[in-house]
């Protein structure tokens, strides 16, 4: 039996997706050319020109759209690929990538629409299903996303990573047992299957046996890519289990060097972004703007780094009859990406979060109206409070305040050692850039740390601080004190987090549905030879943390 990998299942949709409209003029040839060696600025020019020539050509819009996309212009991108299908409504390529761009923009009912549109005449497309069950599992109907994924794997018994997305829909849903028999399934067809090795390492509750250990070092060797990163962090815990620590490190850091290769991540950046926020955001700049904003009271904005306790504190909150939880929500994220796309594109110099200090309190109501409409999809249970729990919101903390100063920001922390080495030993599908160098870690933590710190100072008693290692230790008192800070009643379903059954997409989503326990507060410890580079980085955060 011939194994099917879904890359090349996706590359060969993909092909067969372009070959329907192939380029054919010149200058459009050009233009595809200069963006594939990563001249975008180029391409935009070429295509511009052609444009200005020929405003409705299809297949130029299209590339204008791509084009758009890498330099970062999302909302650009939607308004060309709207005229693209609007001209040329059969060209499927550019509406699959219209359905693409809303998914990245939280569109996420218009881009069911199109992908709808696009099933309508190839309801077997493997490019739109798997789309679709992305879309369905954002929009949190996570039993029709489920069932997308099981369409999908049968469809293609011979495509273990299908098999694995399928078992990774099951998980989601609770639905551990059959989660497991899945992940078998596809290591099964592909014993280097990486993406079902380490999603099997990933739930944490399951350890590998002598024999699954001795299948992924053998398949280790012919691995390439993406599964053989995967599989070196599925050998990291393994052998993490078994208490070969010096092994299980060697193997943690195979994988994320390889995953630092596939990322574009400058720690200036971060540094220099926290530096600005903290020049803007005094507390005479709120002041001034007291009376801005959308008064409601209804979003809850769980913040700080990755692997801190962020979904636990989710679970607790989400288990309170006045609470819905809804997921790590790029609402604010998109929201400040757009007002910095506007400001650009009408020439503006300021840029984010700079260009806050020009909008009216007119306008800071709007944008917080705005958010409260487009999570409006997430908040089906329609109860008077919901959790937004994107950790990287702590950089926009700044924006929040002055669009919703009645809202609510919880800041989970944890010990940076136990903190940073969760992420070196986890692997993102995306985000956390940060998390593959242990310099680039730590300073990235410490940079959270100094601008929560500053927000502490500006915004006195606004942010409510929960330590992990406290939970733990009291769990009802700590959270008692975070209803109060909520101004809600104190309810025992809080406390039985464990046992509330909604589906999660978090790589946590199997450690909270267990009681709470210690043990992994202190792990950190066995790889503590190695931390060295991450004590540096850490500076002064690795004593002032809390």
């Amino acid at each position: 039996m011939t194994v099917a990998d879904e890359s090349e299942i996706v590359k060969t949709a993909t092909a067969a997706l372009r070959e329907k409209r192939p380029l054919r003029h010149p200058r459009l040839k050009e233009a595809a050319a200069a963006l594939h060696a990563n001249r975008a600025a180029e391409a935009e020019r070429l295509l511009a020109q052609y444009i200005e020539r020929h405003p409705d050509d299809a297949g130029g819009l299209l590339l204008l759209a791509e084009t758009a996309l890498r330099l970062g212009r999302k909302e650009h991108a939607a308004t060309l690929l709207a005229r693209c299908v609007s001209v040329s409504p059969d060209y499927e390529a550019a509406r699959f990538l219209y359905a693409s761009t809303l998914y990245q923009l939280n569109r996420l009912a218009d881009s069911l629409a199109e992908l709808e549109h696009l099933l309508a005449v190839d309801p077997q497309n493997v490019l739109y299903l798997d789309m679709k069950a992305a879309v369905l599992g954002a929009l949190a109907r996570h039993d029709e996303a489920l069932l997308c994924r099981r369409a999908l794997a049968d469809d293609h018994p011979n495509s273990s990573e299908l098999r694995a997305k399928y078992g990774r829909a099951l998980r989601s849903t609770g639905q551990r047992d059959a989660a497991v028999a899945a992940f078998r399934d596809a290591i099964a067809l592909d014993p280097r299957c990486g993406s079902a090795w380490w999603s099997l390492a990933d739930l944490k509750t399951l350890r590998f046996s002598d024999s699954d250990i001795a299948a992924m070092e053998t398949a280790l060797p012919e691995a390439t890519g993406n599964d053989r990163m995967y599989m070196h962090f599925a050998l990291g815990r393994a052998w993490g289990d078994r208490g070969d620590y010096p092994k299980s490190f060697e193997h943690y850091a195979r994988g994320n060097a390889m995953k630092r290769l596939t990322v574009s991540y400058d720690a200036d950046w971060l540094t220099k972004q926290v530096a600005r926020c903290k020049a803007l955001f005094t507390r005479e700049f709120f002041t001034r703007r007291e009376s801005s904003g959308c008064e409601s009271r209804a979003p809850v904005f769980i913040v700080g780094m990755q692997r801190a306790g962020s979904t636990l504190i989710e679970q607790i909150l989400g288990s309170h009859s006045a609470i819905e939880a809804t997921a790590e929500l790029p609402d604010i994220t998109l929201l400040a990406e757009r007002l910095a796309e506007r400001a650009a594109g009408e020439g503006k110099g300021a840029v984010y979060p700079e260009l806050l200090a020009g909008l009216d309190g007119g306008v800071l109501r709007q944008l917080g109206e705005s958010y409260l409409e487009t999570t409006r999809p997430q908040r089906r249970l329609r109860k008077p409070f919901f959790l937004d729990k994107n950790p990287y919101n702590f950089l926009h903390v700044g924006l929040i305040r002055l669009i919703l100063p009645e809202a609510r920001i919880v800041d989970v922390r944890r010990h940076p050692l136990a903190c940073c080495w969760s992420n070196f030993s986890a692997h993102y599908e995306t985000g956390a850039l940060f998390a593959y160098r242990m310099g680039e870690l730590g300073r990235a933590y410490a940079d959270y740390v100094a601008l929560m710190a500053h927000f502490d100072a500006v915004l006195p008693g606004r942010i409510h601080r929960i330590v992990y290692d406290n939970l733990v230790g009291d769990p009802e008192g700590q959270i008692r004190r975070l209803l109060e800070h909520l101004g809600l009643p104190f309810e025992a379903a809080c406390l039985q987090f464990h046992a509330n059954p909604r589906a999660m997409n978090s790589v946590s989503s199997e450690q909270v549905r267990q009681p709470l326990y210690s043990h992994a507060l202190e792990q950190w410890r066995d790889y503590e030879p190695w931390l060295g580079p991450l004590k540096a980085a850490l500076g002064p955060a690795l004593e002032s943390w809390r």
